[in-house]
């Protein structure tokens, strides 16, 4: 990777619609996913062959932690849900939501099999600090309070190694962006660039759920 390239895979910015996208990502991805190919094709340029890292709130179904399996060191995955312990659930799962065939291509991936999971809520991880050289959260962090946010920040700075990152993606304006770089500010993690808070015309967003908008950013922790 070039270093021109690898700066843009740091910048903290909207992703657009001219960015790279998968629109399969081990399985087809639904289109109701509408910002998942371009999270996924980004977050899979971030994942190192001899990094430890962790699918933080990875969800039952959803393929990232299972690509990470396959393509890194070691790889940990977390989720509130307590489906997320047994993989026969987790399975049947991924048939309800995206189809036998979609489990078949997992399976024929192999990488979930060496993925380590864990039952666990994101502000309160259950692993060592300084362990991982890479902190994944897709799509989650609208999903959270912003107390809640601030606590999760702390988290992925506490288990991840200096030096580290962790790679966010969110909707907004559901996520405050300025709320956001408080947060990270007072968890030690830094921005690779200053954020835009205004989306760009060529912005990638959905009608979907409401006018929505998707962020992305590689926090680093010095």
């Amino acid at each position: 990777m070039t270093a021109t390239n690898e700066n843009r895979l740091q910048e903290a910015r909207f992703f657009n619609v001219n960015d790279p996208k998968s629109d399969q990502f081990i399985y087809p991805l639904p289109e109701t996913w509408w910002s998942r190919p371009y999270e996924y094709e980004w977050c899979s340029a971030l994942a190192a062959p001899e990094a430890i890292v962790l699918d933080a709130a990875c969800g039952i179904s959803h393929p990232l932690k299972f690509f990470l399996g396959g393509k890194c060191k070691q790889t940990f995955a977390c989720d509130y849900d307590a489906r997320i312990n047994s993989w026969d659930t987790i399975a049947g799962e991924i048939i309800n939501d995206v189809g036998a065939d979609s489990l078949q291509s997992i399976l024929d991936h192999q990488g979930w099999s060496k993925v380590i999971y864990s039952q666990a809520s994101i502000t309160a991880l259950p692993y060592e600090s300084q362990f991982f050289d890479t902190v994944f959260c897709i799509s989650v962090l609208e999903h959270l309070s912003p107390a809640d946010q601030e606590l999760s920040l702390k988290e992925f700075a506490r288990v991840v190694k200096r030096g580290g990152s962790v790679a966010l993606t969110f909707d907004y304006p559901t996520v405050d962006l300025e709320h956001l770089k408080r947060s990270a500010d007072a968890a030690g993690l830094s921005f690779a660039n200053p954020i835009e808070l205004i989306p760009p015309t060529d912005a990638l967003h959905s009608e979907i759920w409401g006018t929505l908008y998707c962020f992305r950013a590689l926090l680093t922790k010095s």
